[in-house]
């Protein structure tokens, strides 16, 4: 039986957010075998690597580079519960690779659910100034072991589209190694993978598979480690329609962390069928998530606009769970992006704290019945 068949929700963790200290619990408890502290966090927060199998191939793989992104850890959580159930798929996929895995790389993001550290540096961009404690303890690990393999796991914003109707559900990489972006063995060795992942995938989300846009980044982690000489391949989850706790994109998220696994293990020399990664339709920025139309504002002058929305995910004090709040990004005739929802507000206000709103994106508001 395929492994999307058998796929399990590890049941510990419901939430999208994620409690680091409720993460450190669960591994130390379940996984203390496989698990070692690498380093601590600015706010002195454990970074665990878990290491398992004994094959010859080397991959190294890291989730919540972005404490805001939690769908990586889900998937990692998820891979290990079904395989758990699974023992000769396990055996099968561990014998051929040796797989150290970082658990929330940025603990502190993670408990604030901000893509930033404590003190508000992205990893991603911190490469090379290295002003960042956690971007020290990856960059130590890649050079302390010859890895084959690495794999760089994100999430992506809900604006993503793969022809500007479908969710960009997942979107992968080969990143580019220098601005040219040349296609070099080492992305082609990414893009094989990819093009497996993508083969097993796009029946089950069809037209929900995106490729994320390769312009050089010289940064961020992924663009120069594949610089170095380590392919890289960089996963992005997105969204499905009315799925803003993106249960459905872990599920995938799972799915393809297992078959570009299982890929990077039976991919000996890794350049069979690059190609068909070039198949894959890139990302567009098509959507915002709600479009208000004919909106009137509740102001002293008759005015009748469309009012484009964007959810901004935040952890409210006291709550174990993301809140969903909505800001105004776009203000008059909203045609460029559709949205994943259109609603008809003729007749109705637009109101807001102040009587002539500041149409920005720092507005809340609500729309009078």
């Amino acid at each position: 039986m395929s492994f999307e068949h058998l796929y399990i929700q590890n049941p510990d963790f419901q939430n999208r957010y994620i409690s680091p200290e409720k993460l450190f619990s669960y591994l130390q408890t379940n996984l203390s075998d496989y698990i070692v502290e690498i380093g601590r966090s600015y706010l002195d927060k454990p970074i665990y690597k878990l290491t398992i199998g004994n094959g010859e191939i080397k991959v190294l793989a890291w989730s919540q580079m972005h404490g805001n992104e939690s769908n990586a850890t889900h998937a990692m959580l998820d891979l290990l519960t079904t395989l758990d159930k699974t023992p000769q798929m396990k055996d099968e996929l561990f014998s051929q690779i040796s797989l150290d895995f970082i658990f929330m790389l940025n603990p502190d993001g993670s408990e604030r659910w901000t893509r930033l550290n404590a003190v508000e540096i992205d990893l991603n961009r911190d490469f090379h100034n290295e002003a960042s404690t956690e971007i020290k303890f990856l960059k130590k690990l890649a050079a302390e072991k010859k890895y084959d393999y690495a794999l760089n796991l994100h999430e992506q914003r809900t604006i993503f589209t793969t022809d500007g109707v479908h969710p960009a559900t997942l979107s992968f990489l080969a990143p580019s190694e220098n601005e040219e972006r040349t296609v070099t063995e080492n992305r082609k060795k990414c893009m094989a993978v990819i093009g497996q992942v993508y083969e097993r995938l796009k029946e089950l989300i069809p037209n929900q598979i995106g490729r994320y846009s390769d312009e050089f980044y010289p940064t961020s982690t992924g663009d120069n480690f594949i610089k170095a000489g380590m392919p890289t391949i960089l996963f992005e989850g997105g969204h499905f329609i009315n799925d803003y706790t993106r249960k459905g994109t872990r599920k995938y998220y799972t799915i393809a962390l297992y078959y570009a696994l299982k890929a990077i293990g039976e991919l000996k020399s890794g350049i069979t069928g690059w190609e068909k990664y070039l198949e894959i339709p890139e990302n567009q920025e098509t959507h915002y998530d709600i479009v208000y139309r004919n909106v009137k504002l509740n102001t002293d002058h008759e005015c009748i606009l469309d009012i484009a929305v964007q959810y901004r995910e935040i952890l409210e004090k006291g709550k174990d769970e993301i809140s969903f709040i909505p800001f105004v990004m776009e203000v008059g005739d909203v045609n460029k992006r559709k949205g994943w929802l259109e609603i008809d507000c003729t007749g109705k206000k637009f109101l807001s704290d102040t009587k002539y709103p500041k149409l920005d994106a720092e507005v809340n508001f609500k729309i009078e019945e």
